[in-house]
């Protein structure tokens, strides 16, 4: 009685393990797995690389599905034969052979190393393939001109300069699908990294140098490029909307740029290159003669970079200026 009376004097808490309403493990699991892939899965779609829209991008895909193929060869086996193993050999299986003395045998020496050594050839060999056959500087074989493109990233934001058409457009990319695009990158201030996923091959851009890529849409749509290398403030919105179009759609926007744009000189490519976030998209109806040239040997002033205000801050203008 005496023990009784002992736990009726002392309840115990609330939030004690035992109050807590159980419902079956993997409900609960249940729960928190299902948000968490869908959430994952709807994350992508936007640059969803398993949907490529080029001939580069879809070479990548294949690359990456072969992979994961070749390497799901040997953990799925593994993952079988593991709790069988475990199961055979339990203390209570009288049928399996127990040898305390083994120590070594060539043949299953030989078997455990061929497979990651088979692995490797494989994986190495598409490898060296993708690598040659999806060089970024590689011209795609087609029968239409490649469309010749400069790109300078600037402080956070994309220069897209058209030599041919001697236009050029901010934070905005216009391709007609079908065509091979060759772009030419550099960077006027810190290293940045241009990549359409959609598109495939992302590439760095570094000042004082060009690099160059190959790109091809082969249907029209919108699709989302940015830049993946971290470059300071503004770098979550230094992303643009790469517009694929017929070919007399594409000829429609470059009359439209040279009718409304204004003139891309030195002067005002020097004031374009300040920090800035959110800049919206626009046009230049002209474009400064070699400019992309003077951009690479650096004849023009440099972009800031992470050059630093009064206040111990970049210098940058609101988010949704210009």
């Amino acid at each position: 009685m005496r023990e009784q009376d002992t736990a009726d004097d002392h309840p115990r808490p609330s939030n004690m393990t035992s109050d807590i309403p159980r419902g079956p493990v993997w409900l609960s699991i249940g729960r928190i797995a299902v948000p968490a892939v869908l959430a994952l899965a709807l994350s992508g779609c936007e640059g969803n690389i398993l949907d490529p829209a080029g001939p580069i991008a879809a070479g990548e895909k294949t690359i990456l599905l072969n992979a994961t193929v070749i390497m799901l060869c040997i953990i799925v086996p593994i993952i079988i034969v593991t709790p069988i193993l475990a199961w055979w050999f339990r203390p209570g299986n009288s049928k399996a052979t127990y040898l305390p003395e083994w120590a070594f045998s060539g043949r299953l020496e030989l078997l455990i190393w061929s497979v990651p050594f088979i692995t490797i050839v494989f994986l190495g060999g598409i490898a060296w393939v993708g690598s040659h056959d999806l060089d970024p500087a590689k011209p795609i074989a087609a029968s239409k001109k490649p469309l010749e493109i400069e790109v300078v990233s600037l402080d956070w934001k994309w220069l897209f300069i058209y030599p041919e058409q001697k236009i050029a457009s901010v934070n905005q990319l216009f391709i007609p699908t079908g065509t091979p695009v060759h772009f030419q990158l550099t960077s006027a201030s810190v290293w940045d990294s241009f990549y359409v996923p959609k598109l495939g091959s992302q590439i760095y851009t570094m000042k004082g140098m060009a690099v160059q890529l190959y790109l091809q849409a082969d249907r029209d749509g919108e699709y989302f490029g940015l830049s993946t290398h971290f470059s300071g403030d503004g770098f979550s919105d230094m992303n643009f909307k790469t517009h694929a179009v017929s070919d007399e759609a594409f000829a429609d926007w470059v009359r439209m740029a040279k009718a409304n744009g204004r003139a891309l000189d030195e002067p005002t490519y020097e004031d374009l290159s300040k920090q800035s976030i959110g800049v919206p998209p626009s046009t230049f109806a002209s474009v400064a003669p070699k400019l992309f040239e003077k951009i690479v040997m650096q004849t023009v002033p440099a972009g800031p970079g992470p050059a630093r205000g009064t206040q111990g801050g970049p210098q940058v203008t609101p988010k949704g200026g210009t």
